[in-house]
């Protein structure tokens, strides 16, 4: 009896091992029919192992349930790496596009404005017409958008940077997440970040766009030109003469733009129960965002103008500072002719390029998720 029942475990021991079973199973010792209890206890002793496990098989591997688990979130781990990688390239080129068309559409008004901001011309409708006139005749239509290949060298990449550092920073600072309200500051702080961010690593494009928009094409024949003349003529830190108060400038601009768009599409969401608003309405929400948060920064944006164009406006020793820029063009032209010079165009060319952009990056972006998706 003994052996027989020996011969009975070990073969039921390698039919558990050798059998190629992908689902769970429970072995439960059978019921001995000798009343040998020392050897009955032995089966079970030997069996227990394989009563106890569950076992899954992949391929040819048998895994137990712990060993699947941390597969599976390692699998989920890859899946959100993958899909935030994505989000980040939809942003960089969603935000690329977006600033291109925008900037693009509104090079005219564009050069017009930096043109008085730069220097002590007084501004008004007239005066505007007849610059364009004037640039019209002497140097043909296209001369209306000189200094835009400066402006595409720039806003590509500060507006790619732009959109992907907010869609960064709103997912750090939880903004907009499902079932939680957000307060208006962390979406002013969202923006901000992302504009400072933005602007502090494009900024030496921005003054050479500024140079060429100034002067005459025999000064800059071309961007790379501005970079080479700006460097050997007055030293590389020129590149960022005038940074200071442009970061002190984009805080309360990008900040109120994104807050208010961000806002102004949350009530929409609420009142029209439409998850989206549709691309009309979302270039209106992009115009009041710009409206209001250009007409917050744009003492600011005076005074960025003055320090970068001085020494090719002959004022090289007259904008230094900050403090010194302000003090000089309040005293010699006012506040309204002085400060606020060029604001009632900026009215027209702000909320046409910040509507332009959202509407644009908004569209985009969806239209690449939903492409992506359908893969």
């Amino acid at each position: 009896m003994s052996h027989s029942l020996e011969g009975r475990s070990v073969a039921a021991v390698i039919s558990d091992i050798a059998t190629p079973a992908i689902n769970v199973t429970r072995h439960k010792p059978q019921p001995i029919q000798s009343g040998d209890s020392k050897e009955s206890k032995d089966l079970g002793d030997v069996l227990a192992p394989f009563s106890i496990h569950k076992e899954s098989q992949v391929g040819d591997a048998v895994l137990s349930t712990e060993d699947t688990g941390f597969l599976k979130e390692e699998v989920q781990e890859i899946d959100q790496t993958t899909s935030h990688a994505h989000q980040v390239i939809i942003s960089l080129l969603a935000g690329a596009m977006a600033g291109a068309v925008a900037k693009t559409s509104i090079a005219p008004l564009d050069r017009t404005k930096i043109n008085f901001q730069a220097t002590n011309q007084r501004f008004s409708a007239r005066h505007a017409l007849s610059f364009v006139l004037i640039c019209y005749k002497k140097e043909g239509l296209i001369s209306l958008w000189r200094g835009n290949s400066a402006t595409m060298a720039r806003i590509v990449p500060y507006a790619a940077i732009q959109f992907t550092a907010h869609e960064q920073f709103k997912r750090v600072l939880r903004v907009d997440e499902p079932n939680r309200e957000t307060p208006s500051s962390l979406r002013f702080l969202a923006g901000s970040l992302a504009g400072v961010t933005s602007q502090f690593l494009t900024y030496p494009l921005d003054m050479a766009r500024a140079r060429m928009a100034v002067t005459h094409k025999d000064t800059y024949s071309s961007l790379k030109q501005v970079f080479v003349k700006i460097w050997k003529n007055e030293g590389p830190f020129t590149l960022y003469r005038g940074l200071t108060p442009t970061l002190l400038g984009v805080i309360p601009y990008a900040g109120t733009s994104f807050c208010i768009y961000g806002t102004l599409k949350e009530h929409h969401k609420a009142y029209s129960n439409r998850d989206k608003p549709n691309p009309l309405e979302r270039m209106m929400f992009g115009a009041v965002a710009g409206l209001v948060g250009q007409s917050s920064s744009y003492p600011l944006d005076i005074v960025r103008r003055r320090m970068q164009t001085a020494n090719v406006t002959g004022n090289g020793n007259s904008y230094k500072t900050i403090m010194g820029t302000l003090s000089k063009v309040y005293r010699e032209e006012g506040l309204y002719h002085g400060l606020y010079k060029g604001l009632s165009m900026n009215w027209i060319k702000g909320p046409i390029a910040v509507g332009i952009s959202f509407s644009t990056f908004d569209t985009l972006k969806l239209f690449l998720e939903q492409m992506i998706t359908s893969r």
